[in-house]
């Protein structure tokens, strides 16, 4: 039996749905337990690795290619299935991170180090007897890593990261200071996506409702002044230099109420990096500095102090 078959074995004994036994799963399993064509199961180990790496393991030791493009396909038809049913854990990290990684749970790589000895049996009826609290503790795990955030008075939690901590800055912290009183009309999140979304509002301001990815990261209204703030959280990428300001303007051709365009950062050394790209007539927000702003131009608001 070949390793893929053997693999396959695993998955289906382990009670996994059969649209998570295909090849393409089979291979990230190989990758995840660090496995070659002529290694026993005993061998098997648990380190943390990129989606990135698993493309890479299975070309260099099974000679099959999986094009870069493909990340996605795989986070969601096998990491995503594995993770919840506790088979796999994810570091905590956003899922954009550079660094976000997978390993195999300790309970799993025990049973799977027993796969083609006489304790096989065994290991897996005991994985399986135990299987539902593994997904409640790991589902508890990653619930303890969020991060509680309030908006519009509800109760949301962010996912864990970087990213996803400045917009919750963003939301207790600049919108209290300088949009007083504002709804949030839309907030994402690195793994829920839209995570708040008020489409009937956006419509009404005359928003075109486009995908995610065109989405700023944060748009809170104020009624009181009739203002739109678009807020970019950046730690890595995206701040908003002229050609996001453009892409935002066709977004809201129709819109009427007040622009603001708004970048955050975490900290003064994130915002030195960009400070080149950053588009004139903007503002900037730096968390570690909350009560103050960056205005780039000077026109607007030169004058004696008071």
């Amino acid at each position: 039996m070949t390793k893929i078959e053997e693999a396959r074995t695993i998955l289906k004994e382990l009670r996994v749905p059969e649209k998570q036994q295909s090849d393409m799963c089979c291979y990230v399993l190989l990758a995840l337990v660090n496995i070659k064509k002529r290694d026993l199961w005993e061998e098997a180990s648990n380190e943390w690795i990129r989606i990135h790496d698993v493309i890479a393991y299975t070309k260099d030791n099974y000679g099959v290619t999986y094009a870069e493009n493909s990340r996605e396909t795989i986070r969601k038809q096998a990491m995503h299935h594995f993770r919840n049913a506790a088979f796999i854990e994810d570091n905590g990290l956003a899922t954009n991170s550079p660094n976000y990684r997978y390993r195999l749970t300790d309970e799993a790589l025990r049973t799977i180090q027993q796969f083609g000895t006489k304790g096989w049996g065994a290991a897996r009826n005991t994985f399986l007897s135990m299987h539902e609290s593994l997904i409640d503790q790991y589902a508890s795990k990653r619930t303890m890593r969020k991060m509680p955030v309030s908006i519009n008075g509800t109760d949301f939690t962010f996912s864990p990261g970087k990213h996803n901590a400045l917009q919750k800055a963003i939301i207790e912290e600049f919108a209290p200071r300088f949009a007083p009183n504002s709804e949030c009309l839309y907030v994402g999140d690195t793994i829920a996506k839209d995570l708040v979304k008020n489409e009937d509002k956006l419509r009404e301001l005359g928003f075109e409702i486009t995908l995610h990815d065109k989405m700023p990261d944060v748009v809170l209204y104020s009624t009181e002044k009739n203002w739109l703030f678009f807020v970019e959280s950046v730690t890595s990428v995206g701040p908003m230099e002229p050609k996001r300001i453009k892409e935002i303007e066709q977004m809201t051709a129709n819109v009427t109420a007040g622009k603001v365009y708004v970048t955050a950062f975490l900290d003064f050394k994130t915002f030195k990096k960009f400070s080149e790209t950053l588009a004139w007539e903007t503002e900037v927000w730096i968390a570690d500095m909350p009560d103050h702003m960056i205005h780039l131009n000077g026109d607007k608001f030169l004058g004696p102090r008071r």
